[in-house]
């Protein structure tokens, strides 16, 4: 019997790119891959550090300024849900008294890449807290869900709603400009309880000076509270 002879492959033609004979298109679309996700991780790294950067580009501003500023949110709040009863200045007891308190807390800068956390000299963010008794489920339901259809069409973002269920708490948490301003409402049905509060931007002290002790603002105290 003759021996079986096995055809040799013929050979690819010129015009394929991938072809034995002619591979320099494949090489020249690797390095241009290579390159391609490079500039991709430079872009994100630019983007990334842009961002924090901007993270401390706080306004000057007084503590007396933002502390208006947020007791004006507070007040606001207060008036869609319907009270009207006057609270006067500070607290007797915490999470039984009403209250009506300001605060001052520090400003924290993310570094290069967002992965520090240290405090900016001379930042400063104000912050307002209420407080009401003797509120009942008759006020505070219906208060509650007007309140959050309020701040919703008046562009605040909800972060956070829970209608107690079985006698549980009652939340609504909102925040607007990328989370620098924010609002929290709570009411515990057991207690009867409401608690409000609202946290401008940070804002840099223009009376600072180097070793100045705590965040400015801390020594705020703001007037009654209650419907303008």
């Amino acid at each position: 019997m003759p021996d079986e002879t096995v055809p040799s492959p013929a050979p690819a033609p010129a015009s394929d790119p991938d072809s034995t004979g002619s591979g320099a298109p494949s090489r020249v679309r690797r390095p241009l891959g290579c390159a391609g996700a490079a500039l991709v991780g430079v872009i994100a790294l630019v983007l990334l550090t842009w961002g924090s950067w901007g993270s401390t580009d706080f306004p000057r501003a007084a503590p007396e300024e933002m502390a208006k500023r947020a007791f004006q949110r507070s007040q606001e709040a207060y008036e869609v849900m319907g009270f009207t009863r006057t609270i006067e200045p500070g607290v007797q007891d915490v999470g039984v008294s009403t209250e009506n308190t300001f605060g001052s807390s520090f400003c924290y800068d993310g570094g290069l890449l967002g992965l520090e956390d240290k405090t900016v000299e001379g930042a400063y963010a104000m912050s307002h807290a209420w407080a009401l008794d003797h509120v009942p489920a008759s006020q505070a339901v219906p208060g509650l869900r007007r309140l959050r259809g309020f701040l919703t069409d008046s562009g605040w973002k909800v972060t956070s709603y829970s209608e107690g269920e079985r006698g549980g708490t009652w939340e609504l948490f909102v925040q607007r400009a990328d989370g620098d301003e924010r609002m929290s409402f709570t009411w515990y049905p057991d207690r009867e309880y409401f608690t409000g509060g609202a946290t401008v931007p940070c804002a840099y002290d223009p009376e600072w000076r180097n070793g100045d002790v705590g965040p400015a603002g801390d020594d705020q105290r703001p007037p009654a509270f209650g419907p303008a």
